[in-house]
Protein backbone atom coordinates (compact mmCIF):
# COMPACT_ATOMS: atom_id res chain seq x y z
CA UNK A 1 0.00 0.00 0.00
CA UNK A 2 1.31 3.52 -1.02
CA UNK A 3 -0.18 6.72 -0.74
CA UNK A 4 -2.98 8.35 -3.33
CA UNK A 5 -3.37 10.68 -5.73
CA UNK A 6 -5.83 13.48 -4.45
CA UNK A 7 -6.61 15.85 -6.69
CA UNK A 8 -9.75 16.46 -6.58
CA UNK A 9 -8.81 16.24 -2.73
CA UNK A 10 -12.76 14.75 -2.26
CA UNK A 11 -11.67 11.58 -4.12
CA UNK A 12 -12.85 8.23 -2.66
CA UNK A 13 -11.77 5.73 -5.06
CA UNK A 14 -8.86 5.13 -3.15
CA UNK A 15 -7.66 2.46 -5.05
CA UNK A 16 -7.92 4.39 -8.22
CA UNK A 17 -5.46 7.42 -6.47
CA UNK A 18 -3.08 4.91 -5.80
CA UNK A 19 -2.94 3.56 -9.77
CA UNK A 20 -2.93 7.26 -10.88
CA UNK A 21 -0.29 8.71 -8.05
CA UNK A 22 2.49 5.86 -10.16
CA UNK A 23 0.80 7.51 -13.36
CA UNK A 24 1.44 11.47 -12.09
CA UNK A 25 4.58 10.91 -10.88
CA UNK A 26 6.12 9.17 -13.92
CA UNK A 27 4.35 12.10 -15.44
CA UNK A 28 5.93 14.61 -12.90
CA UNK A 29 9.73 12.94 -13.59
CA UNK A 30 9.24 13.38 -17.67
CA UNK A 31 9.01 9.65 -18.26
CA UNK A 32 7.54 8.62 -21.57
CA UNK A 33 9.10 5.56 -22.32
CA UNK A 34 10.98 2.69 -20.22
CA UNK A 35 13.10 -0.47 -21.36
CA UNK A 36 14.62 -1.96 -18.45
CA UNK A 37 13.31 -0.54 -14.68
CA UNK A 38 14.18 -1.52 -11.31
CA UNK A 39 11.93 -1.01 -8.55
CA UNK A 40 13.72 -0.26 -5.42
CA UNK A 41 11.30 -1.64 -2.62
CA UNK A 42 9.18 -3.44 -4.64
CA UNK A 43 6.46 -4.81 -1.78
CA UNK A 44 4.05 -7.29 -3.84
CA UNK A 45 5.27 -4.70 -7.07
CA UNK A 46 2.00 -3.39 -7.71
CA UNK A 47 3.85 -0.42 -9.35
CA UNK A 48 6.65 -1.84 -11.30
CA UNK A 49 3.55 -4.18 -12.88
CA UNK A 50 1.85 -1.11 -13.59
CA UNK A 51 5.06 0.19 -14.78
CA UNK A 52 5.81 -2.88 -17.20
CA UNK A 53 2.05 -2.96 -18.83
CA UNK A 54 2.35 1.26 -19.12
CA UNK A 55 5.56 1.09 -21.34
CA UNK A 56 5.86 -2.93 -22.23
CA UNK A 57 9.14 -2.92 -20.98
CA UNK A 58 11.23 -5.59 -18.23
CA UNK A 59 11.28 -4.39 -14.62
CA UNK A 60 12.75 -6.12 -12.08
CA UNK A 61 12.06 -5.39 -8.01
CA UNK A 62 13.64 -6.07 -4.80
CA UNK A 63 12.64 -6.06 -1.36
CA UNK A 64 13.68 -7.72 2.35
CA UNK A 65 10.09 -9.84 2.87
CA UNK A 66 10.30 -13.59 0.77
CA UNK A 67 6.65 -13.52 1.28
CA UNK A 68 6.36 -9.74 -0.86
CA UNK A 69 9.07 -11.02 -3.49
CA UNK A 70 6.87 -14.68 -3.73
CA UNK A 71 3.57 -12.80 -4.64
CA UNK A 72 4.89 -10.34 -6.88
CA UNK A 73 5.84 -12.78 -8.40
CA UNK A 74 2.34 -14.86 -8.48
CA UNK A 75 0.48 -11.89 -8.96
CA UNK A 76 2.65 -11.07 -12.18
CA UNK A 77 1.96 -14.51 -13.38
CA UNK A 78 -1.67 -14.62 -12.62
CA UNK A 79 -1.49 -10.77 -15.25
CA UNK A 80 0.19 -12.50 -18.20
CA UNK A 81 3.55 -10.18 -17.21
CA UNK A 82 5.86 -13.24 -16.01
CA UNK A 83 8.51 -12.83 -19.05
CA UNK A 84 8.51 -9.20 -18.37
CA UNK A 85 8.72 -8.92 -14.15
CA UNK A 86 10.77 -10.64 -11.71
CA UNK A 87 11.27 -9.74 -8.00
CA UNK A 88 13.60 -11.10 -5.68
CA UNK A 89 15.03 -10.92 -1.90
CA UNK A 90 18.19 -7.81 -1.95
CA UNK A 91 19.39 -5.29 0.01
CA UNK A 92 18.80 -1.96 -1.89
CA UNK A 93 22.10 -0.99 -0.21
CA UNK A 94 23.45 -3.79 -2.08
CA UNK A 95 22.24 -4.38 -4.95
CA UNK A 96 22.70 -7.69 -6.71
CA UNK A 97 22.20 -5.30 -10.54
CA UNK A 98 25.76 -4.43 -12.44
CA UNK A 99 26.27 -0.98 -12.70
CA UNK A 100 24.69 1.24 -15.56
CA UNK A 101 21.81 -1.15 -15.92
CA UNK A 102 18.11 0.49 -15.43
CA UNK A 103 17.08 3.05 -17.94
CA UNK A 104 14.02 4.34 -14.82
CA UNK A 105 15.60 3.68 -11.19
CA UNK A 106 12.18 3.62 -9.30
CA UNK A 107 11.48 3.89 -5.81
CA UNK A 108 7.88 4.83 -3.85
CA UNK A 109 8.00 5.38 -0.32
CA UNK A 110 11.03 3.01 0.47
CA UNK A 111 14.07 5.66 1.51
CA UNK A 112 12.49 6.19 4.74
CA UNK A 113 13.71 2.45 6.06
CA UNK A 114 16.73 2.92 5.04
CA UNK A 115 19.03 3.28 7.67
CA UNK A 116 21.90 4.47 5.37
CA UNK A 117 20.23 7.06 3.14
CA UNK A 118 23.49 8.17 1.14
CA UNK A 119 24.33 4.42 0.47
CA UNK A 120 21.33 3.81 -0.57
CA UNK A 121 21.33 7.02 -3.03
CA UNK A 122 25.22 5.91 -4.52
CA UNK A 123 23.49 2.53 -5.29
CA UNK A 124 20.65 4.16 -6.92
CA UNK A 125 22.92 5.82 -9.10
CA UNK A 126 24.85 3.49 -9.83
CA UNK A 127 22.70 1.18 -11.10
CA UNK A 128 21.29 3.49 -13.35
CA UNK A 129 22.42 3.83 -16.80
CA UNK A 130 23.84 6.88 -18.47
CA UNK A 131 21.16 8.94 -19.64
CA UNK A 132 19.18 6.84 -17.15
CA UNK A 133 16.29 8.41 -15.09
CA UNK A 134 16.04 7.77 -10.84
CA UNK A 135 13.06 8.54 -9.30
CA UNK A 136 12.64 9.02 -5.96
CA UNK A 137 9.75 9.57 -3.68
CA UNK A 138 9.90 8.91 -0.06
CA UNK A 139 8.70 10.75 3.41
CA UNK A 140 10.99 13.14 4.40
CA UNK A 141 11.11 15.98 7.18
CA UNK A 142 10.79 19.78 6.57
CA UNK A 143 14.11 21.43 5.09
CA UNK A 144 15.56 23.53 7.58
CA UNK A 145 15.07 27.34 7.73
CA UNK A 146 18.42 29.99 7.17
CA UNK A 147 19.90 29.89 10.86
CA UNK A 148 18.20 26.28 12.16
CA UNK A 149 20.67 23.85 13.26
CA UNK A 150 18.18 20.96 13.43
CA UNK A 151 14.55 20.05 14.71
CA UNK A 152 13.09 21.79 17.17
CA UNK A 153 12.73 19.12 20.41
CA UNK A 154 8.92 18.69 19.72
CA UNK A 155 9.61 17.61 16.40
CA UNK A 156 12.17 15.49 17.27
CA UNK A 157 10.29 13.79 20.10
CA UNK A 158 7.01 13.01 17.98
CA UNK A 159 9.26 11.55 15.06
CA UNK A 160 10.57 9.44 17.61
CA UNK A 161 7.51 7.79 18.36
CA UNK A 162 6.57 7.50 14.81
CA UNK A 163 9.56 5.97 14.50
CA UNK A 164 9.35 3.47 17.06
CA UNK A 165 5.72 2.42 15.93
CA UNK A 166 7.05 1.59 12.11
CA UNK A 167 10.51 0.52 12.90
CA UNK A 168 12.07 3.32 11.39
CA UNK A 169 15.35 4.68 11.64
CA UNK A 170 16.71 8.34 11.58
CA UNK A 171 14.34 10.81 8.90
CA UNK A 172 16.23 13.38 6.27
CA UNK A 173 14.88 15.89 4.30
CA UNK A 174 14.70 16.32 0.41
CA UNK A 175 17.64 19.16 1.16
CA UNK A 176 19.34 16.06 2.50
CA UNK A 177 19.02 13.99 -0.15
CA UNK A 178 19.61 16.81 -2.93
CA UNK A 179 23.47 17.21 -1.44
CA UNK A 180 23.65 13.63 -1.75
CA UNK A 181 22.70 13.12 -5.45
CA UNK A 182 25.23 16.04 -6.15
CA UNK A 183 27.71 14.15 -5.02
CA UNK A 184 27.39 11.41 -7.11
CA UNK A 185 27.61 13.97 -10.06
CA UNK A 186 24.02 13.65 -11.45
CA UNK A 187 22.33 16.44 -13.65
CA UNK A 188 19.24 18.38 -13.49
CA UNK A 189 17.84 17.37 -10.04
CA UNK A 190 13.95 18.30 -9.54
CA UNK A 191 12.42 18.13 -6.40
CA UNK A 192 8.64 19.05 -5.11
CA UNK A 193 6.70 18.43 -1.95
CA UNK A 194 3.65 16.18 -3.20
CA UNK A 195 2.33 16.56 1.00
CA UNK A 196 -1.06 18.77 -0.85
CA UNK A 197 -1.38 15.85 -3.35
CA UNK A 198 -2.13 12.89 -0.52
CA UNK A 199 -3.07 15.25 2.23
CA UNK A 200 -6.50 13.03 2.34
CA UNK A 201 -5.00 9.53 2.30
CA UNK A 202 -4.29 9.63 6.10
CA UNK A 203 -7.78 10.75 6.71
CA UNK A 204 -9.08 8.08 4.13
CA UNK A 205 -7.12 5.31 6.04
CA UNK A 206 -8.26 5.55 9.74
CA UNK A 207 -11.76 6.05 8.47
CA UNK A 208 -11.93 3.25 7.19
CA UNK A 209 -10.53 1.22 10.21
CA UNK A 210 -13.17 2.77 12.76
CA UNK A 211 -15.46 -0.35 11.92
CA UNK A 212 -16.16 -3.16 14.76
CA UNK A 213 -14.68 -5.88 12.06
CA UNK A 214 -11.64 -4.10 11.87
CA UNK A 215 -11.25 -2.46 15.57
CA UNK A 216 -11.88 -6.23 16.76
CA UNK A 217 -9.35 -7.80 13.95
CA UNK A 218 -6.93 -4.58 15.63
CA UNK A 219 -6.93 -6.04 18.97
CA UNK A 220 -6.50 -9.45 17.94
CA UNK A 221 -3.66 -9.15 15.91
CA UNK A 222 -1.41 -7.58 19.20
CA UNK A 223 0.29 -4.75 20.49
CA UNK A 224 3.01 -3.90 18.10
CA UNK A 225 -0.22 -3.66 15.09
CA UNK A 226 -2.24 -1.80 17.38
CA UNK A 227 0.70 0.55 17.92
CA UNK A 228 1.26 0.62 14.32
CA UNK A 229 -2.36 2.32 14.27
CA UNK A 230 -1.76 4.69 16.71
CA UNK A 231 1.14 5.96 14.42
CA UNK A 232 -1.28 7.03 11.80
CA UNK A 233 -2.72 9.51 13.81
CA UNK A 234 0.91 10.82 14.74
CA UNK A 235 1.73 10.77 10.63
CA UNK A 236 -1.48 12.99 9.97
CA UNK A 237 -0.31 15.28 12.99
CA UNK A 238 3.09 15.60 11.19
CA UNK A 239 1.99 16.04 8.46
CA UNK A 240 -0.35 18.87 9.56
CA UNK A 241 1.93 20.84 11.41
CA UNK A 242 4.45 20.54 8.36
CA UNK A 243 7.27 18.45 10.05
CA UNK A 244 6.71 15.70 7.95
CA UNK A 245 6.86 15.68 3.90
CA UNK A 246 6.05 14.25 0.63
CA UNK A 247 9.09 14.68 -0.97
CA UNK A 248 9.61 13.88 -5.07
CA UNK A 249 13.75 13.28 -6.29
CA UNK A 250 14.53 13.10 -9.78
CA UNK A 251 17.66 13.34 -11.55
CA UNK A 252 19.55 11.80 -14.53
CA UNK A 253 22.97 10.07 -14.58
CA UNK A 254 25.08 11.82 -17.03
CA UNK A 255 26.24 9.71 -20.07
CA UNK A 256 24.53 9.32 -23.34
CA UNK A 257 21.71 6.08 -23.12
CA UNK A 258 22.23 3.13 -25.45
CA UNK A 259 20.38 0.72 -27.07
Amino acid sequence: MHHGYYIPEDRTDHQQAQIDLIDEVLKWGDVKSAKNVVDVGCGISGSSRHIAKKYNCKAQGITLSPYQAQRGNELAKEQGLADQTSFQVADALDMPFDDNSFDLVWSLESGEHMPDKTQFVKELCRVAAPGGRILLVTWVTRDLEEGETGLTKKEEKLLAKINRAYYLPRWVSTQDYVAVFKQQGVKDIKTEDWSYVIAPFWKAVIKSSLNLKSVVGLFKSGFSTIRGAYAMFLMLKGYKMGLIKFGLITCTKPGTATD
